[in-house]
């Protein structure tokens, strides 16, 4: 069985497709077989990167690693009592099992059937937040005193999720959340919204790993299908301190997520 992670929240901007684009290729250099999915049906950010990274690596003749893109299957006529969705995802991920170690499912910012049914699915849930408590009141509600008064709405979902997989007999999710974007000033702010982190990880039962900083190298890969691990092979031949720095946070971004049998070699 191949072990699926999931990248979602309910929040768009917080680095969901930067997250898959950069874990499922890591993962694809270190010779393992990996698939991904796109349920942003609308704007498929990392189905385009997927597109941008083949027509780079054919227009160059490059030998990259590249992970299985497939896309979902259309709607076909479902059983009685069975939602369309659950179908196309259910035969999505089925064409993928029996090849690939690992399938990445990038979900879109917001509340959607596919949404819901792909986090019941995941081995491993990948929740991005950016380093705010904008963004902490996707996971907690809070008073205006900083007390958390009770999960949001996509904790509960999660929650379901967790419920869905555990009537399965499956085992439970590992449910990481990474804070992006963590700027080197607001010492105040990050430290209260790591503190806050901290408390509701207990609560709710999820575990706290480092992100990625505000880069402006992910934004200028996306076009290429690239990611920092691919520079060298492109003919950069010395990184400056900021692609160093980012392959750091990307090794210790994978080292946390501890998935089975994968230790970072770049």
């Amino acid at each position: 069985m191949a072990h699926i992670i999931v990248v979602g929240n309910e929040k768009g901007g917080s680095g969901k497709s930067t997250t898959s684009m950069h874990v499922a290729t890591a993962l694809a250099r270190m010779g393992r077989k990996v698939g991904t999915l796109d349920l942003d049906l609308r704007q498929r950010s990392l189905g385009r990167y997927m597109d941008n990274r083949a027509a780079f690596v054919a227009s160059r003749s490059l030998d990259l690693a590249m992970p299985l893109h497939a896309d979902l299957p259309e709607a076909e006529a479902a059983r009685e009592g069975e939602n369309p969705s659950d179908r196309r995802l259910s035969a999505a991920v089925q064409a993928l099992e029996g090849e690939m170690e690992f399938i990445l499912i990038d979900c879109p910012g917001s509340h959607t059937r596919l949404s819901q049914v792909a986090h019941s699915l995941a081995d491993t849930l990948i929740t991005p937040l950016n380093d705010s408590f904008v963004d902490f009141d996707l996971l907690a509600r809070t008073g205006p005193d900083g007390k958390i008064l009770g999960p949001s709405v996509y904790s509960e979902m999660v929650w379901s999720a967790r419920q869905v997989r555990a009537q399965a007999g499956l085992p439970p999710i590992d449910w990481v959340v990474t804070r992006n974007r963590l700027g080197a000033q607001q010492m105040h702010n990050k430290k209260k919204v790591g503190e806050a982190l901290e408390r509701l990880s207990k609560r709710i039962g999820f575990r706290v790993a480092p992100g990625f900083s505000e880069r402006v190298i992910f934004r200028e890969l996306f076009p290429r299908g690239l990611t920092l691990l691919d520079l060298k092979d492109v003919g950069v031949e010395k990184l400056n301190m900021s692609n160093v720095a980012a392959r750091q946070e990307l090794r210790d971004l994978i080292t946390a997520l501890d998935l089975p049998d994968i230790t970072p070699d770049f």
